[in-house]
């Protein structure tokens, strides 16, 4: 029992698309129509890169990347900057989730070792942001980015296009939050004598290529899953063990949940006349109570205005602590380490993240739709 409990609370949005999906299907009885619900594409794509970036991490790759990185940094203004780029771009390549997995402990180390813990919260405030909007200018950045992409068939350039102006005053903005951190003089040992498995890494990156071209419409998704999955199974069985499933599983019962309400007559008018009158500022809204994987799915079906919800959906990430997966996984390292602070944390994360979302969203709404 303890561990179903413990289970529910490390995946609280998992469980709730299951369920969403059950009480649906009660309402439309499954049939053959279900089998038009699934992006199989979208599913594979993220199974392919999930498990090829756990295999990098075994190996720490971006760990043993980015500490060297760090030890350059001079500063702590600079440490912060370095930080926070390395998460967002990081988030472009591996998918926000995964970069805070990977980078968070680096801050924390970094921090702790110059013995500036007094900016944890902050740092790591930033590093959250940053990995929610630094995945968006590439379709495989983001999970709703690969799912939209998919869904509309939008051209690569085109998809570029439309984020490329967001992408870059989210940049400016973490620049600008960076300032008020002091520039004092930071000097980091060198405690981590891990060396890169350079074979490894070749053979991961050539997989990651593959999983990018199959992304970009180059190659069918299947030959992916016959290749990529034999190697690790033999090379790294431990990275196929790794892979977020429950993600997997919240696609798999939100495709379903969708698919189901989008059949319902009354639920289709009624999303479909609410966002007709701006798709835009109703995605950005719904992901601050669902988050933005869920809005993503639930929206695409009563709207072909792809622009705009890309937009909502990747801005959207900012703001609540539920708008995205990946500020939970923040809010639980953070809470981890300084459990008295959880508060402290709660709302200084609320007011910086509303910070972002209001001017993030005024300039969609008037500079970049």
């Amino acid at each position: 029992m303890t561990a179903v409990v413990g289970f529910v609370k490390k995946n609280v949005v998992f469980c709730v698309a299951m369920a969403a999906a059950v009480i649906t299907c009660f309402l439309v009885p499954p049939d053959k129509a279900y089998l038009d619900y699934f992006d199989w594409k979208t599913l594979a794509c993220l199974f392919l890169t999930l498990a090829v970036v756990c295999a990098l991490r075994n190996i720490k790759f971006f760990t043993i990347l980015a500490r060297r990185l760090v030890r350059i940094a001079g500063n702590l203004r600079g440490l912060f900057l370095l930080l926070i780029a390395i998460t967002f771009i990081g988030s472009m390549i591996i998918a926000n989730d995964m970069a805070l997995i990977t980078f968070l402990p680096l801050g924390y180390f970094a921090l702790t070792t110059a013995k500036q813990e007094r900016y944890m919260a902050y740092l790591f405030i930033l590093q959250n942001i940053s990995a929610n909007l630094g995945g968006m200018l590439t379709p495989f950045g983001n999970p709703q980015n690969l799912y939209l992409y998919s869904y509309f068939n939008i051209p690569t350039g085109e998809f570029c296009a439309i984020m490329l102006p967001p992408f870059l005053l989210a940049i400016t903005l973490l620049a600008l939050a960076c300032l008020p951190v002091k520039p004092q003089k930071l000097i980091i040992g060198e405690e981590f004598p891990e060396k890169l498995n350079k074979r490894r890494t070749a053979l991961y990156m050539v997989l990651f290529l593959l999983a990018i071209v199959i992304v970009f419409r180059v190659i069918p998704f299947w030959v992916g899953l016959l290749i990529v999955p034999a190697v690790l199974f033999f090379v790294d069985r431990d990275a196929l063990k790794m892979v977020d499933y429950p993600l997997l599983g919240t696609f798999f019962f939100f495709f379903v949940f969708a698919g189901n309400v989008a059949r319902i007559d009354a639920v289709n008018d009624f999303f479909s006349q609410l966002l007709a009158k701006d798709t835009l500022l109703v995605s950005t809204a719904a992901c601050q109570g669902i988050s933005n994987v869920p809005t993503a799915i639930l929206l695409s079906r009563f709207t072909t205005d792809y622009r705009a919800l890309l937009l909502g959906v990747n801005i959207g990430g900012t703001g609540t602590l539920i708008a995205s997966l990946a500020s939970l996984i923040t809010f639980s390292e953070y809470r981890i380490l300084y459990p008295n602070r959880s508060k402290h944390y709660f709302w200084l994360f609320t007011v910086i993240n509303v910070i972002f979302l209001v001017i993030m969203t005024v300039a969609a709404k008037w500079l970049f739709l």
